[in-house]
């Protein structure tokens, strides 16, 4: 397990149709605590570009609104994108937040244009994981932030329990991203109440 690349699930496609909409669901209540953290890490201002790639139903995307960012949403499944409009107005978010169907491999904003991208348990499910930090590195700006945060996950995990980043392999993506030309990328470890996440922390 521990020679399996960062995106090892990248043929995972329970996200479409209506299951997509069952695994939305479950996103809105699981990922409040990632939010969170991602939102500390970054120390968002009133004068940040937030981008999340594959936002799913948009609950770190609200979060980084709520700290006055501007904030561009993407994810592939057009499902997760519906979810993520309908509870935004549900919530009477304020705060500008866009809403855009793609992939981290072809990312709709331009040059330079962001300064905090971070992408919540994803990652391991990107196509192309050289094309997809290629245009992270594109769209952020001189002195931007990266985040990538993904389950815990350990040596010979199987199913569900083997989606996310044993430490090898988050090292691994650290090196990608200083090899992509990242000035710096660093791994830390979190603990979430019972679930463990990692992060790789990369900067421009």
């Amino acid at each position: 397990m521990t020679d399996l690349p960062p995106n090892h699930h990248a043929e995972y496609r329970q996200f479409c149709g209506a299951f997509g909409y069952v695994a939305g669901l479950t996103m809105i209540a699981g990922r409040g605590r990632d939010a969170r953290l991602v939102s500390d890490l970054a120390q968002l201002g009133p004068g940040d570009h937030v981008l999340d790639i594959g936002c799913g139903p948009g609950t770190a995307a609200r979060r980084a609104a709520r700290h006055g960012a501007r904030v561009t949403g993407v994810d592939p499944a057009e499902p997760m994108l519906s979810l993520a409009q309908f509870s935004t107005r549900l919530r009477r978010q304020s705060g500008e937040i866009e809403w855009l169907c793609a992939g981290a491999e072809d990312l709709p904003l331009p040059d330079d244009s962001v300064t905090v991208c971070w992408s919540l348990a994803s990652v391991h499910h990107w196509p192309d994981l050289d094309g997809g930090i290629s245009e992270v590195k594109r769209v952020l700006g001189p002195g931007g932030t990266f985040i990538a945060l993904e389950k815990r996950t350990e040596d010979g995990a199987s199913g569900n329990a083997s989606h996310g980043w044993t430490p090898h392999q988050a090292t691994g993506f650290a090196a990608m991203l200083t090899g992509h030309g990242f000035e710096s990328a660093d791994v830390s470890d979190h603990d979430l109440g019972r679930r463990g996440v990692v992060v790789v922390t990369g900067r421009t």
